[in-house]
């Protein structure tokens, strides 16, 4: 990876590149998606970022003031094996995996931690902004860098961005709309409980998805939508207003 992008994904930043909103217009793909294999996930999650970390084994963040966590995840089983809980002050958010060190964020206060097995340190988090059509994009959340492109979840909705690390031009999106609702018409999880979470198996070429309190996490496949989705449709189903603050959530 770029050295760029890596700080960007170490950061796990909100946004990618500033003033991408005078790129040329291109060509913007679009796919939804088959479930291919499910896995069990903590229900008590409240997942902000997710990585696979080989042999079939997943590193998880999770937010909420007082009960923020990394933790090391058993993929087949959802098994948590080794978890890291933060101080009750801080809102853990996004997670990457750099030279064998986890990297992590934190919500409104901007901090910033690396984890090994022995300590943690302090890192410095920018800032810059995505455009899509001339519009801003805000919530960009959970990051996945996969085959040359940073997939991004925008919250609230049930949408994947693919961006341009290069220049932030958005190239295309996921629509994974049916995948909530199959869990909420269950009664496994609320309408709030929303999609978050990327993880990329490299090796096999697996993604992984789940969301905030679902007890389920997925393996998918990527299926392209060959007619063009109108603006509109995208504006209303993947383009919201700044997010809301997440119930028991505080300004620091």
């Amino acid at each position: 990876m770029a050295a760029s992008l890596l700080l960007s994904l170490i950061l796990l930043l909100s946004v990618l590149s500033s003033n991408s909103c005078c790129a040329l217009e291109h060509r913007i793909s679009y796919a939804n998606f088959t479930i291919v294999n499910v896995f069990p996930h903590d229900p008590k999650a409240f997942t902000q970022g997710l990585l696979y970390y080989g042999n079939d084994t997943l590193f998880e963040s999770t937010g909420l003031y007082g009960q923020s966590s990394v933790r090391k995840v058993a993929l087949l089983s959802g098994k948590v094996q080794i978890i890291h809980k933060m101080d009750d002050s801080l809102f853990g958010e996004g997670l990457t995996l750099f030279n064998k060190r986890l990297y992590q964020v934190t919500w409104l206060r901007r901090d910033g931690f690396i984890y090994d097995p022995k300590n943690s340190n302090q890192v410095s988090v920018s800032r810059h902004v995505i455009y899509y059509k001339g519009h801003q994009v805000y919530n960009l959340n959970e990051l996945e860098y996969i085959n040359g492109e940073v997939w991004a979840n925008v919250l609230p909705t049930d949408c994947i961005v693919r961006i341009s690390p290069n220049d932030g031009r958005i190239l295309g999106w996921i629509l994974l709309q049916n995948l909530k609702k199959e869990l909420v018409d269950a009664g496994e999880i609320n309408e709030s409980d929303v999609l978050n979470g990327i993880a990329w198996d490299g090796e096999q070429k697996r993604l992984f998805v789940t969301g905030k309190l679902w007890p389920k996490l997925y393996e998918i496949k990527v299926n392209p939508i060959k007619t063009p989705i109108d603006e509109v449709t995208i504006e209303e189903l993947c383009l919201p207003e700044p997010y809301y603050l997440p119930q028991g959530a505080q300004t620091q």
